[in-house]
């Protein structure tokens, strides 16, 4: 309610409610007060209140601003008193609440800190290390934190991934851990809120803090023997307790370093260790020879003192191989048995006994003898020599001579005349074996009993005394080495058949002899082996019936097989510098028979990795490179090549051995970076300083760190000093450049031509001594939109739209677009006004509800009363807005939509109201003629409102009251007329004349849509008979009166305010004698609108009185008035008509002369008032004149007191004599002689034109005086003047 105070009325407030920024600044508007006064009073505002010192007000504005800065997280709430004064009334006063609305001024905030705890190595993938948690005093997205771990200490790509944090804060393990790769690690947390404005800024607030993690080691590792493999040697004579080495094991659990005892786990070893020290001794008697083996391996156990944390004994296990080397303390001893199955683990023997044939051949064994030298030692310690002695030394010899190692002994025959079965039946030989190296126990002696077998006389005797023959070794049994040798004996008869056999027996186990053919053959091909025995002597024996045998000596040698592969001598390491070549010579050896294929070797690199980078001369084994090592193309980090060497040899088949070459490849600076990606791409928002662009990724394939660092830079170019680069490493000659934008650099999305930039970026070696080469990328850098750009409605969208009435459409009847230059947008449209029109006039609020504009865009019917009749234009006024909006406006411009309404047909066509009287006269009524019109309006539009009209009945109502229907009498036309219909009523048929009364015609408009609507009306059109015919007989010709007829019209009109309706117009041929002859008579009918008529009568009267109709229509032609006949005129009527001539003539003169003495005086007046004027104007010195400029032709100038004409100063107090009296009106021109009749002679206009000057020959006054030749100096002439002013 509103106070009224001795009739003024209090102001009030309409707000209770504002809404305030925290982050506004000081002095800047924070709002605004606003009350309301009806009786316009001026206002004095100001403010109160405990929290009223946040605030300045201007008293008289209103205008309030910040004086004392808001901070929400303090202060969310605040009331302050708000008064407003009117100076007439008590100041009013009201609670006035601020809502300080948030802005994102706070980053958020660390709790609990510091954050710092640790985690045992074998924590489980996926638990939860530890949470931290980041408060955030702001509101809605600004308050929600989100978290990263933005750096991993110490920092490796691996790292990097091992880690992660949950939206909770929440540090979980994305990996494992382990003691002794890292035992520390540093997170650097990122706390960053969700964004928001401030100063209409979209900000995002960020802190960070570390997080400290110390690993626990445990015990979960076994230990580790360093430097792998073992091996050592010890000679087999050795003292007890001689250390052969010292193993050493380690806890791999660094922070745990557990205690470690050893043990030899392999049983009846001569060899112990020492549990604490791990040192290996001998621990008993060393005879290599009685050793299975002289390479002993010892598998030496390593535990730890403690259980792990399984439960388990934390051990290790490693292979210690200790050789056993050889000493000569072992002589040769002899053996009775037959290689290869001597058992020399047990007792040597020193007696043999066997038997040979007297007189046998030289070189042939002794028969049944199986001996066997043997010396346990090793290498040149079991070189030994063989020798003969005792009484029969001289008949045999020993084979062979030398042995290395174990041989076969075989006593030979030398001499066969000693042995002679008649001089002794037995013969006894001393073998002695005598080891060189070993001279106080160098020999052992074996005695050889020998029984001689006696012959027959004749013998068989063979071709030749020795037959050397060959055999493959480890050819097969059966192979015949010959197919028959044979012998010849002269006795016949049994004693003359022979027999083969060989000799001795122990050959038999090696070779065989078909005892009747005498072939040769392989008796055990297992047994031959050229590298233990390369020749064999045997006896064949021929046996004749007489038991009498011949004998000859086999010398079978052995041929090499190649069964033996070639052996590798040394070993092959070989260090180069990166762009070297390699060479190096493999040596080997095979033990098959010199100077042989099977001997003879061949080398070749096998198929490997590094195959196609080397060659080897395939007969002297030297290899070398193709060409340079390259350090790069080794995957290896050691930069190590291994290149297996086959050595082969010809035999058949081929044997081989491989050796492998290992070459080691020092790095060199060769390479150039190279980036990961051909081109890379990235995009930024706009206006970001020192925002990360993005990462470029390069590798040096130089295997050295010094060599393989890179560093980053960008090529000068268009844009380029826009951004940074800044290099740090990745791994292992790989390194990333992470560009970001310039700090002092801000880029505007909207101005740049094109919303890229293109750099060049370089990568280069700079921290070797050989800096290489540089490579380069493209990179192109998208500027990404902020949305800062306000929306646009499409104009498309903005069409008319069209909507019918009365709720014929329902929902939605459009769709408004708006689009926005910033991609990233969320448009919604706002109603602003709604305008209602019915045409170009405004129809006022009768369409406010009857659409709705909703968020999206969606023109809603909203409601079933829509009117074409009451409105047919709806203009709603809208404007988009841009949710999304960060900074400018958010708004797009207002726009209007019109919803133009589509008619219906609802509507009854309506007759307007007829006023006027409708009346026919039949006789001059031809068809087609117009006798009367109806008018017709329907509310709708288009062919809805289109009216057509039609003659439903025509009624003739006499004057008697008789009432007579009629067809086709009348017909009606349709014809549109601004905002209605017109139907004009025509004569369809000729009328009869002789009918009195009047026509009842009922006329129907209807519309033209279905559903059609009708309407009737009842017109009343009198008939006017023949009765009221009156002639009018004139002195002129039918052509003068028919072209006169006009002008006759309208006198008759005049005098008797009647339409004229002419029948006929026709020459008179019989007229009678009379002082004026009738030439023509016009037939006409005076009706009045009223239907009413004159007759003859009326018609004469009306004519006489008016004297000056009637002098018109004399001077026109009439002549009679009648009902046909010529009537005489009387005297007293041409009296009349001369006293009527002679005062119109008269009354014309005095006008005349009237308007010549007014025109007159007008004239000379003016002339005096401008001689007045230039009298005036002569006594005025130019420098008084008034500046400014006249204005030609009116009497205005701009500048006070100045003449439009002269531009003088001129004393307003002097008449000049311009006023004239009120007879006249003046022109609005200074001095020409337009001038506007006063009301009481508009009756001489047609005579104005035919006024003249008394003297035409004088000429203006003031022209003359200013055509003055020698005019005084103190005249001034204006050059603004015109002939236009005369």
């Amino acid at each position: 309610l509103l106070l009224v105070v001795s009739g003024n009325t209090v102001p009030f407030f309409n707000m209770t409610v504002v809404y305030v920024p925290e982050d506004l600044e000081l002095g800047q508007h924070a709002f605004q007060l606003m009350a309301t006064d009806i009786d316009g009073d001026p206002l004095t505002y100001s403010i109160s209140g405990p929290d009223a010192f946040y605030f300045s007000v201007d008293a008289q504005t209103g205008n309030v601003t910040l004086r004392n800065s808001l901070d929400r997280e303090l202060l969310p709430k605040f009331t302050i008193i708000v008064k407003v004064f009117d100076g007439k009334n008590e100041a009013v006063s009201k609670k006035l609440t601020i809502i300080v609305e948030d802005r994102n001024d706070n980053a958020p905030v660390f709790q609990y800190l510091p954050y710092e705890t640790s985690i045992p190595e074998n924590m489980k993938l996926n638990s939860i290390i530890y949470t931290v948690f980041a408060d955030d005093s702001d509101t809605g997205n600004a308050s929600k934190v989100s978290y990263s771990i933005e750096e991993v200490i110490p920092d490796s790509e691996k790292n990097h991934w091992l880690f992660y944090i949950l939206p909770n804060g929440s540090v979980v393990l994305n990996g494992s851990l382990d003691y002794a790769t890292n035992t520390f690690y540093q997170l650097k947390i990122l706390a960053k809120d969700g964004g928001g404005l401030l100063h209409n800024v979209l900000t995002f607030q960020q802190s960070s803090t570390y997080l400290s993690l110390t690993i626990r080691d445990l015990p979960n590792l076994d230990p580790r023997f360093l430097n792998e493999p073992y091996s050592g040697s010890v000679p087999e004579n050795c003292s007890l307790g001689t250390t052969v080495l010292t193993v050493t094991a380690v806890d791999r659990d660094t922070g745990v370093n557990d205690e470690i005892s050893y043990s030899i786990t392999n049983a009846s070893v001569p060899f112990a260790i020492s549990a604490t020290t791990g040192t290996i001794t001998v621990s008993g008697p060393l005879d290599r020879e009685q050793l299975p083996s002289e390479e002993v391996l010892l598998e030496v156990t390593a535990r730890e003192k403690n259980l792990d944390i399984h439960g388990k004994v934390a051990q290790a296990s490693t292979m210690v191989a200790v050789m056993v080397t050889d000493v000569n303390d072992n002589k040769p001893q002899f053996y009775r048995c037959s290689l290869p199955s001597c058992n020399f683990s047990t007792s040597a023997q020193n007696n043999f006994r066997g038997n040979i044939i007297e007189h046998s051949s030289s070189r042939l064994p002794v028969s049944n003898l199986s001996i066997v030298a043997h010396d346990p030692d090793k290498g040149i310690n079991s070189n030994y020599e063989l020798y003969l002695q005792g009484p029969n030394a001289s008949a045999f010899t020993v084979s062979p001579t030398k042995i290395v190692g174990t041989g076969e002994v075989q006593l030979l025959v030398q001499d066969p005349s000693s042995v002679d079965y008649e001089i002794s039946h037995v013969m006894v030989v001393q073998i002695i074996a005598n080891d060189m190296g070993n001279p106080t126990d160098c020999c052992s002696t074996a005695t050889v009993t020998i029984d001689l077998i006696d012959s027959n006389d004749h013998i068989p005797e063979f071709p030749q005394s020795t037959y050397n023959l060959s055999v493959m070794e480890n050819s097969p049994t059966g192979t015949i080495i010959s197919p028959n040798i044979t012998a010849y004996d002269p006795d016949s008869g049994v004693l003359g058949q022979i027999t083969y056999q060989l000799l001795p027996e122990s050959i038999r186990k090696i070779f065989t002899v078909n005892a009747m053919t005498g072939a040769v053959l392989v008796q055990n091909g297992s047994l031959l082996d050229r590298e233990t025995r390369s020749i064999y002597y045997a006896n064949l024996q021929a046996k004749d019936g007489g038991n009498l045998v011949g004998t000859t000596v086999l010398e079978i040698t052995v041929l090499d097989d190649n069964d033996m592969a070639p052996i590798v001598t040394g070993s092959y390491f070989i260090s180069v510098e990166e762009g070297q070549n390699v060479r190096t010579q493999i040596q080997a050896i095979d033990n098959d028979e010199p100077g042989s294929r099977n001997s003879e070797l061949g080398f070749k690199i096998l198929p490997g990795p590094f195959s196609n980078n080397f060659t080897i001369n395939a007969t002297t084994g030297e290899m070398h490179s193709k060409e340079p090592l390259d350090r790069e193309a080794l995957e290896d980090e050691r930069g190590q090549v291994v290149v297996t060497v086959e050595v082969y040899d010809h035999g058949v088949p081929k044997l081989h051995t491989s050796v492998n070459v290992t070459i080691t490849v020092g790095d060199m600076n060769d390479n150039a970076p190279m980036f990961l990606n051909q081109s890379y791409e990235f995009s930024v928002f706009e206006d970001s300083p020192g925002s990360l662009v993005g990462e470029v990724e390069a590798t040096d394939a130089d295997r050295t760190e010094i060599n393989s660092r890179i560093s980053f830079l960008l090529q000068r170019g268009s844009g380029s000093s826009n951004f940074l680069i800044r290099s740090s490493p990745l791994g292992r000659g790989y390194y990333g450049g992470q560009l970001s934008v310039d700090p002092d650099m801000s880029l505007d999305y909207d101005t740049l031509q094109q919303k890229f930039f293109f750099l060049v970026v370089l990568a280069e070696n700079t921290a070797a001594d050989n800096m290489g080469d540089t490579a380069s990328v493209s990179v192109v850098v998208h500027i990404l939109d902020i949305n800062d750009e306000p929306p646009t409605i499409l104009p498309a969208s903005l069409q008319d739209v069209h909507v019918s009435e009365n709720g014929t459409q329902q929902g939605l009847v459009h769709t408004l677009v708006a689009s926005d230059p910033d991609t990233n947008h969320s448009l919604v449209f706002e109603e602003l006004a709604v305008t209602c029109f019915k045409g170009a006039s405004s129809a006022g609020e009768v369409c406010w509800d009857w659409f709705v504009l909703a968020p999206n865009g969606s023109v809603l019917v909203n409601s079933s009363d829509i009117d074409y009749e009451l409105c047919d234009k709806v203009v709603l006024t809208l404007r988009a807005e841009d949710l999304y909006t960060k900074k400018g406006n958010r708004y797009s411009q207002n726009e209007t939509l019109r919803i133009l309404i589509t008619d219906v047909n609802d509507n009854t066509p309506l007759f307007l109201p007829i006023s006027q009287t409708f009346v026919v006269v039949p006789e001059i009524s031809p068809v087609d003629l117009q006798v009367a019109t109806v008018r017709a309006t329907d509310a709708d539009s288009g062919l809805r409102g289109a009216i057509t009209f039609s003659i439903v009945s025509v009624v003739l109502v006499e004057d008697n009251g008789v009432s007579r229907p009629f067809k086709n009498l009348f017909k009606v036309v349709t014809a549109p007329e601004q905002d209605s219909y017109v139907g004009s009523i025509q004569v369809a048929s000729n009328l009869d004349g002789s009918l009195k009364g009047q026509y009842q015609v009922t006329v129907e408009a209807q519309d033209s849509e279905a559903p059609a609507h009708t309407a009737q009306t009842v017109l009343n059109i009198f008939t006017v008979d023949q009765s009221y015919r009156v002639r009018l007989q004139f002195t002129t010709t039918v052509d003068e009166v028919q072209s006169k007829s006009e002008n006759i019209k309208v006198a008759l009109t005049t005098v008797t305010k009647a339409g004229v309706y002419v029948a006929a117009i026709r020459s008179i041929e019989d007229t009678r004698a009379s002082q004026v002859e009738a030439k023509s008579v016009m037939e006409a009918y005076f009706v009045y609108s009223n239907g009413t008529a004159l007759d003859v009568n009326q018609l004469s009267v009306l004519i006489q009185s008016d004297p000056l109709v009637l002098a018109e229509l004399v001077n026109l032609g009439l002549a009679v008035i009648g009902p046909g006949e010529m009537v005489k005129p009387t005297r007293e009527t041409e009296l009349i008509g001369i006293i009527a001539g002679l005062a119109v003539f008269l009354l014309i003169f005095i006008l005349i002369m009237t308007l010549v003495v007014v025109l007159t005086t007008r004239s000379y007046k003016r002339k005096l008032s401008a001689m007045k004027a230039l009298k005036v104007a002569t006594t005025f010195s130019p420098a008084m004149a008034q500046q400014g400029a006249g204005i030609p032709g009116t009497n205005q100038y701009n500048a006070e007191g100045a003449n439009p004409m002269l531009n003088l100063s001129l004393d307003p107090s002097h008449d000049l004599g311009f006023h004239e009296d009120s007879s006249s009106v003046a022109s609005v021109n200074s001095l020409d002689e337009n001038t506007v009749n006063a009301p009481e002679d508009n009756n001489l206009k047609a005579m104005q034109g035919k006024a003249q000057l008394t003297d035409p020959t004088d000429k203006e006054v003031l022209v003359a005086a200013l055509n003055l030749k020698d005019p005084t100096k103190t005249a001034y002439i204006n050059t603004t003047f015109t002939t236009t002013d005369l």
